[in-house]
């Protein structure tokens, strides 16, 4: 047996509400995106290069002592490979290519980009090489951008608490709002014996048939936004814009950010028409 909603909220109301939680529903489900999708980049990002070092010989005689320790080592490297001279000059260009520099090319140091078996295998090389060469791990040398990455992370977390708490905001002055516009039809059902519970159910009706909508909309709106993101970031190719993701567990996150939401805005409903009807007993 349907039992109807013995108020509803005016026009300008549901209106007001409807576009409220459907804007904030879409900015945190691009919030959350974007979010997950930095962390995946710079998690796999890490992962990818957490093998590899540059050797850097700046000193012609210790040449063969690098490539002697390296040889020593091939039980722990995968590969490496020496960079040719011209490689070196396209890497230096910036400083030999004016006038009268060409004389730099014959102090351009030499080196090997390695890639080792694990981690331990490149500390063990590692500490060997330092005594005749520069030892640059490639994690150290991209600590700045993964730096940058989770500190975006923790910013995009911020703003997504914000628009949490934002929504809190305006579904407790909804809720308020509408009891003071129903102040007579409050007064009536407490006075055929309404309990607090039957007033609390029929604003979270409302409130819930309201995020319903919204929070579908603003999902939806958030996804294709979403994918072309992405889309825009893997024609990159390379670097750390090329390995945003967003994983299967991550558009899980996103699917139950709306549904989160949802619920979040019944429990606040519930807590301030509680309230509301304790203050006028």
């Amino acid at each position: 047996m349907k039992r109807p909603i013995v108020f509803s909220l005016f026009r300008d109301q549901s209106v007001f509400m409807t576009a409220v939680m459907g804007i904030m529903t879409f900015l945190a489900v691009m919030a959350l995106g974007i979010s997950l999708a930095i962390g995946t980049g710079v998690v796999r990002w890490n992962r990818q290069w957490d093998s590899f070092a540059t050797v850097q010989v700046t000193n012609a005689d210790n040449v063969k002592a690098v490539r002697r320790v390296l040889d020593e080592n091939k039980d722990k490297i995968e590969s490496v490979r020496e960079l040719s001279n011209d490689e070196m000059a396209g890497l230096m260009r910036p400083w030999i290519s004016g006038t009268g520099n060409g004389a730099l090319l014959k102090y351009l140091p030499t080196m090997f980009e390695v890639r080792f078996k694990t981690t331990a295998d490149m500390r063990a090389v590692g500490d060997s090489v330092k005594q005749n060469a520069r030892f640059i791990t490639h994690n150290d040398a991209l600590r700045p951008s993964v730096s940058a990455g989770w500190k975006m992370v923790a910013i995009l977390t911020v703003v997504l608490a914000l628009i949490i708490a934002t929504i809190g905001i305006c579904v407790s002055f909804i809720a308020r709002n509408t009891a003071i516009l129903h102040k007579r039809e409050l007064e009536i059902l407490n006075q055929v014996g309404a309990s607090d519970s039957f007033v609390v159910r029929q604003m979270q009706t409302i409130v819930m048939r309201i995020c319903v909508v919204a929070c579908g909309c603003g999902f939806l709106a958030a996804v294709p936004i979403l994918a072309i993101m992405l889309m825009v970031a893997h024609s990159a190719r390379v670097g750390l814009m090329a390995m945003l993701a967003i994983s299967g567990a991550g558009w899980g996150a996103l699917i139950m950010m709306p549904i989160a939401i949802i619920v979040f805005a019944i429990v606040v409903t519930k807590k301030t028409t509680l309230k509301i009807l304790n203050s006028e007993q």
